[in-house]
């Protein structure tokens, strides 16, 4: 492990925690700065509503802060079950199952599904997040992957083992490129080949779609098409934990045999309480998308007058490629002075060359903030470049 560690150092790849003393919207604390931040997940700026706040403590003084046990013993607590029936609703399933965290989620689905199956394949994206590559490896299946968003290679995939039963699954979203999956494509060639669609929607559920429903709302696709569908509440929604939503029968399954839903503390019923509020908010304020579209439009307009790296992101995902792993943490150094908080991403959590500042865009934003950012990147970008 010190090996491991020292060579991480040695390549500019060691990772190192940052405390945050305080946030107030967009605004973070650290080491006694106050810095305007553009790396969290706070897509729709619902983190510190008052209206999340309000229900989170209503329920903290009716039922107070532990469930106290996982969801089968009496953990299940009506603030629960409220919650999985708005998701289920949001989402156009029939039902909805809660877990802890998305990695949980993604874990128990594919253990589910796949353990203990013969000759059991799982398909998957090259870049999708680790805990769908996890929870595949955990299962025992077979774990084949396609060149990313290349419904073609997923085809010849599913095709060398054209018997075998087949889970189909990938980000709706891409967590470091923020591109949207082909999801239209991909339930018609599971269709087509017998396979299971999965979709992790975390990052599109609340910001794509009808009313906020998702990326797989926003391809046209329902139940049917893409049956298994798993989303976190800890993103656009500014909660904590995740949901599967689907079947009946599908949920019937999980509870039954998702190892980290049955045997995990249900989350804190003022938690839900808090994400059923942000559920109603996300569907309700359309103006929150509207906000977020209009500040992503304006920065990546900003970012082509100055001739910058960005990739091809419609998303509030935004990342600035920059290849090697020095100059990105020189970068995200560099705005650091400057007052910003933006996050240098190397790998492993990307590829090799492909390391990048990854600016995450929040309807808590302002327009005066991403053009601050972009007068900030114009000063940082000769360093940034390696020129």
């Amino acid at each position: 492990m010190d090996v491991r560690t020292s060579e991480r150092v040695q390549s500019s790849l060691l990772r190192r925690m940052r405390t945050v003393d305080h946030a107030e919207g967009p605004w973070l604390e650290i080491d006694g700065r106050r810095l305007l931040g553009f790396c969290s997940n706070d897509y729709l700026g619902l983190a510190q509503h008052p209206q999340l706040i309000a229900a989170f403590k209503r329920a903290a003084d009716d039922e107070g802060v532990g469930s106290t046990a996982a969801h089968l013993v009496c953990g299940h607590r009506r603030e629960h079950a409220m919650l999985e029936e708005a998701l289920a609703d949001w989402t156009g399933r029939e039902r909805a199952l809660l877990f802890s965290t998305g990695y949980a989620a993604n874990l128990g689905v594919q253990q589910a599904l796949l353990g203990g199956v013969d000759g059991a394949i799982c398909v998957q994206d090259k870049l999708n997040h680790a805990s769908l590559i996890d929870g595949c490896r955990l299962a025992g299946a077979e774990l084949k992957r396609y060149p990313h968003a290349d419904p073609a290679g997923a085809a010849r995939q599913l095709a060398s083992r054209a018997s075998a039963p087949a889970l189909l699954a990938t980000d709706g979203v891409f967590s470091m490129d923020g591109d949207v999956a082909p999801l239209a494509a991909l339930a018609a060639l599971a269709a087509r080949e017998g396979a299971t669609l999965m979709v992790d929607d975390a990052h599109g559920l609340g910001v794509l779609g009808e009313q906020g429903a998702g990326s797989v709302a926003a391809a046209g696709l329902g139940e049917a098409e893409a049956p298994v569908l798993m989303a976190t509440l800890g993103k656009a929604l500014g909660c904590a934990g995740a949901f599967v939503a689907g079947s009946a029968v599908l949920i019937e399954g999980l509870t039954q045999f998702a190892r980290p839903h049955v045997y995990s503390t249900a989350m804190p019923p003022a938690l839900a309480a808090a994400a059923l509020a942000a559920v109603k908010l996300a569907r309700e304020e359309d103006w929150r998308r509207e906000k977020l579209a209009a500040l992503v439009a304006r920065f990546r307009h900003g970012a082509a007058e100055l001739g910058l790296p960005l990739m091809d992101s419609p998303t509030a995902i935004q990342p600035l490629l920059l290849g090697d792993a020095e100059a990105s943490l020189a970068a995200s150094q560099a705005l650091e002075a400057q007052g910003l908080l933006v996050t240098a991403i190397r790998p492993p959590t990307v590829p090799s060359g492909q390391a990048r500042l990854r600016i995450t865009l929040s309807a808590a934003h302002e327009e005066s903030h991403v053009d601050r950012l972009l007068e900030a990147l114009g000063r940082v970008r000769p360093a940034a470049a390696g020129r």
